[in-house]
Protein backbone atom coordinates (compact mmCIF):
# COMPACT_ATOMS: atom_id res chain seq x y z
CA UNK A 1 0.00 0.00 0.00
CA UNK A 2 1.57 3.32 -1.10
CA UNK A 3 0.88 6.11 1.41
CA UNK A 4 -0.67 9.24 -0.08
CA UNK A 5 -0.49 12.70 1.46
CA UNK A 6 -2.36 15.87 0.52
CA UNK A 7 -0.34 19.01 1.23
CA UNK A 8 -1.44 22.54 0.26
CA UNK A 9 1.38 24.73 -1.04
CA UNK A 10 1.74 28.03 -2.87
CA UNK A 11 4.14 28.36 -5.78
CA UNK A 12 4.77 30.68 -8.68
CA UNK A 13 2.98 29.36 -11.76
CA UNK A 14 3.49 30.46 -15.34
CA UNK A 15 1.11 30.34 -18.25
CA UNK A 16 1.94 27.79 -20.93
CA UNK A 17 3.38 30.31 -23.37
CA UNK A 18 5.64 31.76 -20.64
CA UNK A 19 7.00 28.29 -19.95
CA UNK A 20 7.65 27.81 -23.64
CA UNK A 21 9.61 31.07 -23.77
CA UNK A 22 11.83 29.89 -20.92
CA UNK A 23 12.35 26.49 -22.55
CA UNK A 24 13.28 28.13 -25.82
CA UNK A 25 15.73 30.43 -24.01
CA UNK A 26 17.58 27.35 -22.75
CA UNK A 27 17.69 25.62 -26.11
CA UNK A 28 14.84 23.17 -25.54
CA UNK A 29 12.95 22.44 -28.76
CA UNK A 30 9.39 23.82 -28.71
CA UNK A 31 6.74 24.62 -31.31
CA UNK A 32 6.79 28.01 -33.00
CA UNK A 33 4.02 30.16 -31.57
CA UNK A 34 2.48 33.62 -31.27
CA UNK A 35 0.52 35.22 -28.42
CA UNK A 36 -2.66 37.19 -29.09
CA UNK A 37 -4.89 39.26 -26.83
CA UNK A 38 -7.53 39.90 -29.50
CA UNK A 39 -8.56 38.58 -32.89
CA UNK A 40 -6.94 41.60 -34.49
CA UNK A 41 -3.75 40.47 -36.17
CA UNK A 42 -4.59 36.77 -35.73
CA UNK A 43 -4.59 36.07 -39.47
CA UNK A 44 -1.21 37.75 -39.97
CA UNK A 45 0.30 36.02 -36.93
CA UNK A 46 -0.87 32.65 -38.25
CA UNK A 47 0.65 33.27 -41.65
CA UNK A 48 3.97 34.19 -40.04
CA UNK A 49 4.12 30.76 -38.44
CA UNK A 50 4.15 29.22 -41.93
CA UNK A 51 2.52 26.03 -40.63
CA UNK A 52 0.24 23.55 -42.35
CA UNK A 53 -1.96 23.30 -39.27
CA UNK A 54 -2.43 25.48 -36.17
CA UNK A 55 -3.34 24.72 -32.58
CA UNK A 56 -5.21 27.51 -30.79
CA UNK A 57 -5.00 27.31 -26.98
CA UNK A 58 -6.59 29.51 -24.32
CA UNK A 59 -4.03 30.59 -21.72
CA UNK A 60 -5.19 30.10 -18.13
CA UNK A 61 -3.64 28.48 -15.06
CA UNK A 62 -5.78 25.36 -15.15
CA UNK A 63 -5.85 22.01 -16.89
CA UNK A 64 -8.62 20.34 -18.86
CA UNK A 65 -8.87 23.26 -21.29
CA UNK A 66 -9.65 21.09 -24.30
CA UNK A 67 -12.77 19.69 -22.66
CA UNK A 68 -13.87 23.00 -21.14
CA UNK A 69 -16.55 25.45 -22.24
CA UNK A 70 -16.91 29.23 -22.29
CA UNK A 71 -19.59 31.42 -20.77
CA UNK A 72 -20.67 32.44 -24.29
CA UNK A 73 -21.46 28.81 -25.18
CA UNK A 74 -18.27 28.20 -27.18
CA UNK A 75 -16.94 24.69 -26.60
CA UNK A 76 -13.30 23.85 -25.94
CA UNK A 77 -10.27 25.92 -25.02
CA UNK A 78 -8.05 24.05 -27.50
CA UNK A 79 -8.76 23.83 -31.23
CA UNK A 80 -7.00 22.65 -34.39
CA UNK A 81 -7.42 24.31 -37.77
CA UNK A 82 -5.65 24.72 -41.08
CA UNK A 83 -7.33 28.04 -41.90
CA UNK A 84 -5.88 31.39 -40.79
CA UNK A 85 -9.34 32.99 -40.84
CA UNK A 86 -10.64 30.30 -38.50
CA UNK A 87 -7.78 31.04 -36.08
CA UNK A 88 -9.14 34.59 -35.79
CA UNK A 89 -12.65 33.23 -35.17
CA UNK A 90 -11.43 30.96 -32.38
CA UNK A 91 -9.47 33.77 -30.74
CA UNK A 92 -12.51 36.06 -30.85
CA UNK A 93 -14.63 33.39 -29.15
CA UNK A 94 -12.04 32.92 -26.37
CA UNK A 95 -10.55 36.30 -25.40
CA UNK A 96 -12.55 38.16 -22.77
CA UNK A 97 -14.75 35.16 -21.96
CA UNK A 98 -14.69 32.82 -18.99
CA UNK A 99 -13.40 29.29 -19.59
CA UNK A 100 -14.81 26.62 -17.28
CA UNK A 101 -12.88 23.36 -16.82
CA UNK A 102 -12.72 20.65 -14.16
CA UNK A 103 -9.87 22.56 -12.51
CA UNK A 104 -11.34 26.09 -12.46
CA UNK A 105 -13.86 27.67 -10.08
CA UNK A 106 -17.43 27.00 -11.18
CA UNK A 107 -17.71 30.47 -12.72
CA UNK A 108 -14.57 29.85 -14.79
CA UNK A 109 -11.53 32.04 -15.47
CA UNK A 110 -11.37 34.97 -17.89
CA UNK A 111 -9.09 34.29 -20.87
CA UNK A 112 -6.88 37.30 -21.57
CA UNK A 113 -4.40 35.66 -23.95
CA UNK A 114 -4.50 32.93 -26.57
CA UNK A 115 -1.50 31.04 -27.93
CA UNK A 116 -1.47 30.14 -31.62
CA UNK A 117 1.20 27.55 -32.38
CA UNK A 118 2.24 25.32 -35.22
CA UNK A 119 0.64 21.92 -34.85
CA UNK A 120 3.32 19.25 -34.82
CA UNK A 121 2.78 15.72 -36.08
CA UNK A 122 3.18 13.25 -33.24
CA UNK A 123 4.68 9.88 -34.02
CA UNK A 124 5.21 8.96 -30.38
CA UNK A 125 4.72 10.53 -26.93
CA UNK A 126 7.08 10.14 -23.97
CA UNK A 127 7.36 11.65 -20.49
CA UNK A 128 10.32 13.40 -18.89
CA UNK A 129 10.65 15.26 -15.61
CA UNK A 130 13.32 16.65 -13.30
CA UNK A 131 12.25 17.47 -9.79
CA UNK A 132 13.83 18.35 -6.47
CA UNK A 133 13.08 15.34 -4.32
CA UNK A 134 13.16 16.06 -0.63
CA UNK A 135 10.67 13.32 0.13
CA UNK A 136 8.93 12.15 -2.99
CA UNK A 137 9.50 10.86 -6.47
CA UNK A 138 6.12 11.27 -8.12
CA UNK A 139 4.12 14.47 -7.71
CA UNK A 140 0.64 14.85 -9.19
CA UNK A 141 -0.79 18.39 -9.13
CA UNK A 142 -4.39 19.46 -9.20
CA UNK A 143 -5.65 23.04 -8.73
CA UNK A 144 -7.82 22.98 -5.63
CA UNK A 145 -8.13 26.26 -3.76
CA UNK A 146 -7.26 28.86 -6.40
CA UNK A 147 -5.26 29.03 -9.64
CA UNK A 148 -2.07 30.02 -7.84
CA UNK A 149 -2.51 27.77 -4.83
CA UNK A 150 -2.43 24.11 -5.50
CA UNK A 151 -3.46 21.00 -3.65
CA UNK A 152 -0.63 18.60 -4.41
CA UNK A 153 -1.28 14.90 -4.09
CA UNK A 154 2.00 13.21 -3.28
CA UNK A 155 2.76 9.54 -3.86
CA UNK A 156 5.70 8.59 -1.64
CA UNK A 157 7.95 5.97 -3.23
CA UNK A 158 11.42 6.64 -1.79
CA UNK A 159 13.71 9.45 -0.73
CA UNK A 160 16.67 10.76 -2.71
CA UNK A 161 17.28 14.09 -0.96
CA UNK A 162 18.22 15.89 -4.16
CA UNK A 163 17.31 16.29 -7.84
CA UNK A 164 15.80 13.26 -9.55
CA UNK A 165 14.94 12.60 -13.18
CA UNK A 166 11.89 10.57 -14.11
CA UNK A 167 11.19 9.19 -17.56
CA UNK A 168 8.60 6.96 -19.18
CA UNK A 169 7.85 5.89 -22.77
CA UNK A 170 4.17 6.33 -21.85
CA UNK A 171 3.79 10.08 -22.36
CA UNK A 172 0.56 12.01 -22.72
CA UNK A 173 -1.05 10.27 -19.75
CA UNK A 174 -1.08 10.70 -15.98
CA UNK A 175 2.29 9.58 -14.69
CA UNK A 176 0.80 8.38 -11.40
CA UNK A 177 -1.20 5.79 -13.36
CA UNK A 178 2.00 4.55 -14.95
CA UNK A 179 3.63 4.31 -11.52
CA UNK A 180 0.67 2.39 -10.10
CA UNK A 181 -0.15 0.05 -13.00
CA UNK A 182 3.13 -0.44 -14.89
CA UNK A 183 6.02 0.64 -12.61
CA UNK A 184 8.50 -1.14 -14.85
CA UNK A 185 7.83 1.57 -17.45
CA UNK A 186 9.02 4.30 -15.10
CA UNK A 187 12.72 5.18 -14.89
CA UNK A 188 13.85 7.05 -11.79
CA UNK A 189 17.46 8.22 -11.50
CA UNK A 190 18.98 10.50 -8.85
CA UNK A 191 21.27 13.27 -10.11
CA UNK A 192 24.49 14.00 -8.23
CA UNK A 193 24.31 17.76 -7.75
CA UNK A 194 28.10 18.03 -8.03
CA UNK A 195 28.42 15.99 -11.22
CA UNK A 196 25.21 17.21 -12.79
CA UNK A 197 23.28 15.44 -15.51
CA UNK A 198 26.06 13.52 -17.24
CA UNK A 199 26.15 12.07 -20.76
CA UNK A 200 25.73 8.64 -19.19
CA UNK A 201 22.48 9.63 -17.45
CA UNK A 202 21.20 11.44 -20.55
CA UNK A 203 21.99 8.32 -22.61
CA UNK A 204 20.11 6.10 -20.16
CA UNK A 205 17.07 8.35 -20.52
CA UNK A 206 17.25 8.31 -24.33
CA UNK A 207 17.58 4.52 -24.38
CA UNK A 208 14.71 4.01 -21.91
CA UNK A 209 12.50 6.31 -23.98
CA UNK A 210 13.46 4.33 -27.09
CA UNK A 211 15.01 7.19 -29.02
CA UNK A 212 17.38 5.29 -31.30
CA UNK A 213 19.78 6.21 -34.09
CA UNK A 214 20.18 9.95 -34.65
CA UNK A 215 17.28 10.66 -32.30
CA UNK A 216 19.35 9.41 -29.36
CA UNK A 217 21.71 12.38 -29.56
CA UNK A 218 18.80 14.78 -30.00
CA UNK A 219 17.03 13.39 -26.94
CA UNK A 220 20.23 13.59 -24.89
CA UNK A 221 20.65 17.23 -25.92
CA UNK A 222 17.07 18.06 -24.91
CA UNK A 223 17.50 16.34 -21.54
CA UNK A 224 20.73 18.21 -20.79
CA UNK A 225 19.20 21.54 -21.83
CA UNK A 226 16.27 20.92 -19.50
CA UNK A 227 18.77 20.27 -16.70
CA UNK A 228 20.53 23.55 -17.47
CA UNK A 229 17.21 25.33 -17.23
CA UNK A 230 16.38 23.51 -13.97
CA UNK A 231 19.50 24.98 -12.42
CA UNK A 232 19.28 28.36 -14.13
CA UNK A 233 15.76 29.26 -13.03
CA UNK A 234 15.93 27.63 -9.58
CA UNK A 235 13.16 25.20 -10.48
CA UNK A 236 11.77 22.59 -8.13
CA UNK A 237 10.14 20.74 -11.02
CA UNK A 238 10.20 20.78 -14.81
CA UNK A 239 7.77 18.26 -16.25
CA UNK A 240 7.60 17.74 -20.01
CA UNK A 241 4.49 15.79 -20.93
CA UNK A 242 4.64 14.92 -23.68
CA UNK A 243 8.17 14.97 -25.06
CA UNK A 244 7.40 13.80 -28.58
CA UNK A 245 9.04 12.21 -31.60
CA UNK A 246 7.86 13.61 -34.91
CA UNK A 247 7.75 11.81 -38.29
CA UNK A 248 10.35 14.35 -39.44
CA UNK A 249 12.84 13.02 -36.88
CA UNK A 250 12.59 15.78 -34.28
CA UNK A 251 12.31 15.64 -30.49
CA UNK A 252 9.97 18.39 -29.26
CA UNK A 253 8.67 19.49 -25.84
CA UNK A 254 4.96 20.03 -26.51
CA UNK A 255 3.74 20.89 -23.01
CA UNK A 256 5.51 21.82 -19.79
CA UNK A 257 4.73 22.21 -16.11
CA UNK A 258 7.33 24.28 -14.25
CA UNK A 259 7.49 25.01 -10.54
CA UNK A 260 9.97 27.36 -8.90
CA UNK A 261 11.63 27.68 -5.54
CA UNK A 262 10.03 30.78 -4.00
CA UNK A 263 12.99 31.04 -1.62
CA UNK A 264 15.25 31.73 -4.62
CA UNK A 265 13.40 34.86 -5.69
CA UNK A 266 16.20 37.07 -4.37
CA UNK A 267 18.73 35.21 -6.51
CA UNK A 268 16.56 35.45 -9.61
CA UNK A 269 16.35 39.20 -8.98
CA UNK A 270 20.16 39.29 -9.08
CA UNK A 271 20.13 37.28 -12.31
CA UNK A 272 17.62 39.79 -13.70
CA UNK A 273 20.11 42.64 -13.15
CA UNK A 274 22.75 40.82 -15.20
CA UNK A 275 20.72 38.98 -17.84
CA UNK A 276 17.53 41.08 -17.96
CA UNK A 277 15.41 38.02 -17.13
CA UNK A 278 12.94 38.51 -14.30
CA UNK A 279 11.16 35.17 -13.83
CA UNK A 280 9.17 36.08 -10.74
CA UNK A 281 8.19 39.30 -12.47
CA UNK A 282 6.30 37.21 -15.00
CA UNK A 283 3.66 36.23 -12.47
CA UNK A 284 0.14 37.11 -13.61
CA UNK A 285 -2.17 38.04 -10.73
CA UNK A 286 -5.29 38.46 -12.88
CA UNK A 287 -6.54 34.99 -11.95
CA UNK A 288 -5.70 35.32 -8.26
CA UNK A 289 -7.91 35.95 -5.26
CA UNK A 290 -7.21 39.62 -4.36
CA UNK A 291 -7.10 38.65 -0.67
CA UNK A 292 -4.35 36.15 -1.40
CA UNK A 293 -2.32 38.76 -3.27
CA UNK A 294 -2.90 41.30 -0.49
CA UNK A 295 -1.77 38.80 2.16
CA UNK A 296 1.37 37.91 0.20
CA UNK A 297 2.47 41.57 0.17
CA UNK A 298 2.64 41.33 3.98
CA UNK A 299 4.37 37.91 3.98
CA UNK A 300 1.18 36.14 5.01
CA UNK A 301 -0.23 32.98 3.45
CA UNK A 302 -3.94 33.16 2.65
CA UNK A 303 -6.22 30.62 0.99
CA UNK A 304 -9.93 31.33 0.63
CA UNK A 305 -12.46 28.58 1.32
CA UNK A 306 -16.24 28.37 1.33
CA UNK A 307 -17.07 28.36 5.06
CA UNK A 308 -17.93 31.16 7.51
CA UNK A 309 -15.37 30.87 10.34
CA UNK A 310 -12.18 32.81 9.72
CA UNK A 311 -9.00 31.07 10.90
CA UNK A 312 -5.92 33.01 12.00
CA UNK A 313 -3.05 30.69 12.96
CA UNK A 314 0.72 30.26 12.86
CA UNK A 315 2.07 27.27 10.96
CA UNK A 316 0.57 25.18 8.19
CA UNK A 317 0.15 22.10 10.39
CA UNK A 318 -1.77 24.03 13.03
CA UNK A 319 -3.83 25.68 10.29
CA UNK A 320 -4.98 22.33 8.92
CA UNK A 321 -5.65 20.97 12.41
CA UNK A 322 -7.68 24.11 13.18
CA UNK A 323 -9.79 23.64 10.07
CA UNK A 324 -10.31 19.99 10.98
CA UNK A 325 -11.47 20.68 14.53
CA UNK A 326 -13.86 23.39 13.32
CA UNK A 327 -15.40 20.82 10.96
CA UNK A 328 -15.49 18.27 13.78
CA UNK A 329 -17.68 20.58 15.84
CA UNK A 330 -20.06 21.32 12.98
CA UNK A 331 -18.53 24.50 11.59
CA UNK A 332 -16.93 25.36 8.25
CA UNK A 333 -13.60 27.20 7.83
CA UNK A 334 -13.68 30.29 5.63
CA UNK A 335 -9.98 30.37 4.99
CA UNK A 336 -6.44 29.20 5.70
CA UNK A 337 -4.46 32.21 6.99
CA UNK A 338 -0.97 31.47 8.26
CA UNK A 339 0.97 34.23 10.07
CA UNK A 340 4.23 32.29 9.89
CA UNK A 341 7.05 32.27 12.42
CA UNK A 342 8.56 35.77 12.69
CA UNK A 343 5.26 37.64 12.71
CA UNK A 344 5.10 41.31 13.76
CA UNK A 345 2.20 43.34 15.15
CA UNK A 346 1.46 45.06 11.85
CA UNK A 347 1.09 41.67 10.15
CA UNK A 348 -1.39 40.52 12.79
CA UNK A 349 -3.35 43.74 12.26
CA UNK A 350 -3.41 43.27 8.49
CA UNK A 351 -4.39 39.60 8.76
CA UNK A 352 -7.37 40.46 10.94
CA UNK A 353 -8.40 43.23 8.55
CA UNK A 354 -8.36 40.74 5.66
CA UNK A 355 -10.67 38.42 7.60
CA UNK A 356 -13.08 41.11 8.75
CA UNK A 357 -13.37 42.53 5.23
CA UNK A 358 -14.77 39.18 4.07
CA UNK A 359 -18.56 39.40 4.33
CA UNK A 360 -18.90 35.60 4.46
CA UNK A 361 -16.92 35.47 7.75
CA UNK A 362 -19.36 35.35 10.67
CA UNK A 363 -16.84 34.50 13.42
CA UNK A 364 -13.05 34.41 13.78
CA UNK A 365 -10.94 31.83 15.60
CA UNK A 366 -7.37 32.90 16.43
CA UNK A 367 -5.40 29.78 17.32
CA UNK A 368 -1.74 30.40 18.16
CA UNK A 369 0.93 28.15 19.60
CA UNK A 370 3.91 30.38 20.31
CA UNK A 371 7.27 28.75 19.89
CA UNK A 372 9.17 31.22 17.78
CA UNK A 373 6.14 33.52 17.93
CA UNK A 374 5.73 35.79 20.94
CA UNK A 375 2.04 35.46 21.86
CA UNK A 376 2.10 38.96 23.40
CA UNK A 377 2.84 40.30 19.92
CA UNK A 378 -0.28 38.54 18.65
CA UNK A 379 -2.39 39.94 21.46
CA UNK A 380 -1.12 43.50 20.92
CA UNK A 381 -1.82 43.27 17.19
CA UNK A 382 -5.40 42.13 17.81
CA UNK A 383 -6.05 44.92 20.31
CA UNK A 384 -4.73 47.57 17.90
CA UNK A 385 -7.28 46.51 15.29
CA UNK A 386 -10.10 46.97 17.82
CA UNK A 387 -8.73 50.44 18.61
CA UNK A 388 -9.01 51.56 14.98
CA UNK A 389 -11.79 49.44 13.50
CA UNK A 390 -15.19 48.23 14.61
CA UNK A 391 -15.24 44.42 14.66
CA UNK A 392 -18.77 43.17 14.03
CA UNK A 393 -18.16 39.43 14.34
CA UNK A 394 -17.32 37.31 17.41
CA UNK A 395 -13.59 36.85 18.00
CA UNK A 396 -12.35 33.77 19.87
CA UNK A 397 -8.67 33.61 20.86
CA UNK A 398 -6.64 30.67 22.06
CA UNK A 399 -3.00 31.42 22.90
CA UNK A 400 -0.36 29.03 24.23
CA UNK A 401 3.42 29.21 24.42
CA UNK A 402 5.96 32.02 24.62
CA UNK A 403 4.98 34.91 26.92
CA UNK A 404 1.40 33.67 27.16
CA UNK A 405 0.71 35.22 30.60
CA UNK A 406 1.54 38.68 29.26
CA UNK A 407 -0.60 38.01 26.17
CA UNK A 408 -3.59 37.05 28.31
CA UNK A 409 -3.11 40.20 30.42
CA UNK A 410 -3.15 42.39 27.29
CA UNK A 411 -6.41 40.83 26.09
CA UNK A 412 -8.07 40.94 29.53
CA UNK A 413 -7.22 44.60 30.16
CA UNK A 414 -8.17 45.75 26.66
CA UNK A 415 -11.87 45.95 27.51
CA UNK A 416 -12.76 44.72 24.03
CA UNK A 417 -15.24 41.85 23.40
CA UNK A 418 -12.64 39.16 22.85
CA UNK A 419 -13.55 35.64 23.96
CA UNK A 420 -10.65 33.55 25.20
CA UNK A 421 -10.23 29.80 25.32
CA UNK A 422 -7.90 27.69 27.43
CA UNK A 423 -7.31 25.04 24.82
CA UNK A 424 -7.70 24.10 21.15
CA UNK A 425 -10.97 22.21 21.52
CA UNK A 426 -12.70 24.86 23.65
CA UNK A 427 -11.74 27.57 21.18
CA UNK A 428 -13.22 25.70 18.22
CA UNK A 429 -16.44 25.00 20.13
CA UNK A 430 -16.81 28.67 21.08
CA UNK A 431 -16.24 29.81 17.49
CA UNK A 432 -18.90 27.43 16.17
CA UNK A 433 -21.31 28.31 18.97
CA UNK A 434 -20.85 32.03 18.32
CA UNK A 435 -22.46 31.55 14.92
CA UNK A 436 -25.12 29.11 16.08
Amino acid sequence: MIPVLQVPVRRLNLLEYQSKVLLDNYGVSVQKFRILDSSKGAVQASRELNAEEFVVKAQILAGGRGKGHFDNGFKGGVHLTKECDEVATFVEQMVGHRLVTKQTPKEGIVVNKVMVAESVDILRETYFCILMDRQVVVVVTNYFFSPRTESIFVVILREYNGPVLIASPDGGMDIEEVAAKTPERLLTLPIDIHQGLTDDLAGQVADFLKFGGGLREKCMREVKNIWSMFLGVDATQIEINPLIETPQGQVVAVDAKIQFDDNAEFRQDEVHVVLQKDIFGLEDYSESDPREVDAATHNLTYIGMDGNIGCLVNGAGLAMATMDIIKLHGGAPANFLDLGGGVQEHQVEHALKILTSDKTVKAIFVNIFGGIVNTATIASGLVKVFETKKINVPLVVRLQGTNVDEAKRILAESGFPIQTASDFDEGAKKAVAAIS
